[in-house]
């Protein structure tokens, strides 16, 4: 591992930092940002913003023109080697002079994954890589969910009272959280490249799954994603209004009616479930990196029980719901304490008189400590 300084260490958050800023618009892309340094002197800066337009480090460049020669380059993700919609930013950084790169983290996709660093060394310049890296991975972790595993980063949103009840029995639950939580689930929604429900939540709360952000941010709307193994809700809904595309997934032996005119896609269904797996692979296959889940008890319960919730961003309202009311999980068996699935606290926040929880799912066996 190569030592960094302690402005190596500076300039490597600034360049996070900025590549936080494309959170809402780069996808599928990652999230990208470069900061170029002269001397003592930052002389250009860049951030990724939308797929198919400039890259962190082309727009840097840009700023910093003649002054690049002979400068170091912070860049949050290996420079590309490739040619998409983009020429290769390697190319452009060798043109440029530049005399060092310091990335925080290699690139895994297959174009890339160490060609870029390869061709800056080739040409001479000082490659220094791994700098912040843990932090770069946190920011791209749908990016790298999605090329590693071949599934999108899952997480799955609730909101809950003291006694962990989402809903009255009749299935009333407007409001449980506060407008300060709800706020927040717009900034989530933004960064999710879908939002995913089942038909029993379109049918019962007739959800839009917009994304509705008070402040004037640029975002791309999420996919929509309904999953209808017989189609009830396709002719139906708030979920098909607007401008967000909405996807309807269906089982295979679904009738199609006539005159609809929809995105659909059919996916297995297995003893009356949908291939979760499944799901999640189709929706990686269309670029997704992150799926945020706003679904009833039963669809998130079933994804936790396979193993494909890698989040729960929980939202507590100080009320209390009683015994009779909806559970924030159906359908998880557990009846032995080893049985248990334990979830890693990662981070919890206010939010008005509301608490959210992001949670995490500890693996198999561990325990906490």
């Amino acid at each position: 591992m190569p030592e960094f300084t302690a402005t190596d260490h500076l300039m490597m958050t600034r360049a996070l930092r900025l590549a936080e800023r494309g959170a809402y618009t780069t996808r599928p892309n990652p999230m990208v940002g470069c900061v170029i340094v002269k001397g003592d002197e930052v002389v250009g800066e860049g951030w990724h913003q939308r797929a198919g337009e400039g890259h962190a480090e082309v727009l840097a460049l840009q700023e910093a023109g003649k002054r690049a020669k002979g400068a170091t380059v912070y860049v949050t993700l290996e420079p590309c080697a490739h040619t998409g919609s983009t020429g290769p930013c390697a190319d452009a950084l060798i043109a440029a002079g530049v005399s060092r790169v310091v990335a925080a983290m290699r690139d895994p996709f297959p174009q890339v994954d160490g060609a870029g660093f390869e061709r800056l060394r080739e040409a001479g310049i000082e490659v220094a890589e791994g700098l912040m890296e843990d932090q770069a991975r946190a920011l791209n972790r749908g990016y790298l969910s999605r090329l590693g595993r071949g599934r999108p980063w899952v997480r799955i949103k609730l909101a809950a009272s003291m006694d962990g009840r989402t809903a009255l029995a009749n299935g009333e639950s407007k409001w449980i959280s506060g407008p300060a939580s709800r706020n927040d689930v717009q900034h989530w929604r933004a960064r999710a490249g879908a939002i995913l429900t089942g038909a029993g939540t379109v049918l019962a709360d007739d959800p839009s799954l917009t994304v509705r952000l008070d402040e004037d941010i640029a975002f791309v709307p999420p996919l929509r994603v309904v999953l209808d193994p017989g189609l009830a809700t396709i002719a139906r809904g708030k979920v098909r209004e607007g401008d967000a595309p909405t996807l309807y997934i269906h089982a295979p032996d679904t009738k199609l009616a006539r005159g609809i005119s929809a995105q659909l896609a059919v996916v297995p269904v297995k003893a009356g479930r949908f291939d979760l797996a499944a799901v999640l692979k189709l929706l990686a296959d269309r670029g997704i990196n992150e799926v945020m889940v706003e679904a009833g008890a039963t669809l998130a319960a079933a994804f936790l029980e396979a193993g494909l919730a890698d989040e729960v961003l929980l939202y507590v309202a100080p009320v209390l719901l009683g015994s009779n009311a909806r559970p924030l999980f159906d359908g998880l068996n557990v009846d032995h304490m080893d049985q248990v699935m334990r979830m890693e606290t990662v981070e919890t926040r206010l939010l008005g008189e509301d608490i959210r929880v992001l949670l995490r799912p500890r693996p198999s066996g561990a325990r906490p400590g």
